[in-house]
């Protein structure tokens, strides 16, 4: 029996030769004439999505084809900061998905209703005109617990094609990816959010956990991130969420603190497009579930004016 001996001039090659479903992305090199100008003109690192506070806004940028992860020590409000993060993006017309393991949609709802009135219990009038502003703007992945990575990969890209969206938070990793040691697992599938972000122009927002310190008054940074060192390695930009434990501490023991010292840092310690790399201090408004620029000044109104029942202003 002759052995087949098949080569590209073959008139049958293209026949028998699956092509690559991303064969157009083998492009000249004109084609990114203009963005190669606009990056070295620096205004590449000024697009995107902004976070809700100004001070923010010339350093850190959410841009289609990203991802970003949100790390931080368990209990210093990882969730509730992004929470606020994606109702400011709402506010930019952008389109989210959150996909919380951790927390009903209720809750998660609840929570964002308290950020945007600044109070501890919107009215029914302020939650209504809240959901009349989301729609079209966000939607929930009803489903909580443990889920597998090529099933949620399969539900964001079925909801970013239905739905056209802008974002996709995931939260968290250990909720799709449940063995803290297993790092091919965790590397696999960051892998694969950093491909759809590309493949889908979304910005992925995947919260992490980072590992036990010595004690909560000492900040992480993205070395201390659990489990695979292939996590941040992949992603676009690292945050880290710290609460300044001991000041909480010292107002509850009756103590004073200088109020000038913020409640929360977001750290910035990896942006890969950007050159910016610190931390901004933020104060924590209890009530209002929610951070802001400066102490005791809820941000409420800068979300409420989003918001309007009947053409009225909340």
């Amino acid at each position: 029996m002759n052995d087949l001996i098949l080569t590209t001039d073959d008139e049958d090659f293209a026949a028998l030769a699956e092509q690559p479903h991303d064969a157009n992305k083998i492009v000249a090199p004109r084609m990114f004439r203009d963005e190669t100008i606009s990056l070295l003109a620096g205004k590449e690192q000024t697009k995107g999505a902004t976070m809700p506070w100004p001070k923010t806004h010339d350093h850190i940028r959410f841009r289609p084809g990203e991802v970003s992860l949100w790390m931080g020590i368990n209990g210093h409000g990882k969730s509730l900061l992004t929470s606020q993060v994606m109702l400011g993006l709402m506010h930019q017309d952008e389109k989210i998905c959150i996909a919380s393991f951790e927390m009903k949609p209720k809750a998660t709802l609840a929570r964002m209703a308290k950020q945007a009135c600044g109070h501890h219990l919107p009215t029914d009038r302020y939650v209504d005109a809240m959901l009349s502003h989301a729609t079209g703007r966000l939607w929930l992945y009803d489903r909580m617990g443990h889920t597998d990575p090529e099933h949620l990969l399969k539900v964001m890209r079925y909801a970013t094609k239905k739905l056209g969206l802008n974002h996709f938070v995931i939260d968290s990793l250990m909720k799709v990816v449940a063995g803290e040691d297993d790092y091919n697992g965790q590397k696999n599938f960051v892998n694969e959010i950093c491909a759809f972000a590309q493949d889908y122009d979304v910005h992925v927002h995947l919260i992490h956990h980072s590992r036990k310190l010595s004690d909560e008054n000492t900040i992480p940074g993205k070395m201390d991130s659990k489990g695979s060192g292939a996590i941040v390695d992949q992603v676009d930009q690292c945050f880290t969420v710290w609460r300044n434990k001991k000041k909480e501490q010292q107002k509850q023991a009756g103590k004073e603190v200088d109020e000038k010292m913020p409640d929360a840092f977001v750290v910035c310690d990896k942006n890969r497009h950007g050159e910016w790399e610190g931390k901004v201090g933020l104060f924590y408004i209890p009530g209002a579930c929610s951070y802001t620029e400066h102490p005791n000044k809820p941000m409420y109104h800068t979300y409420s004016k989003h918001m309007e029942v009947e053409g009225e202003p909340i």
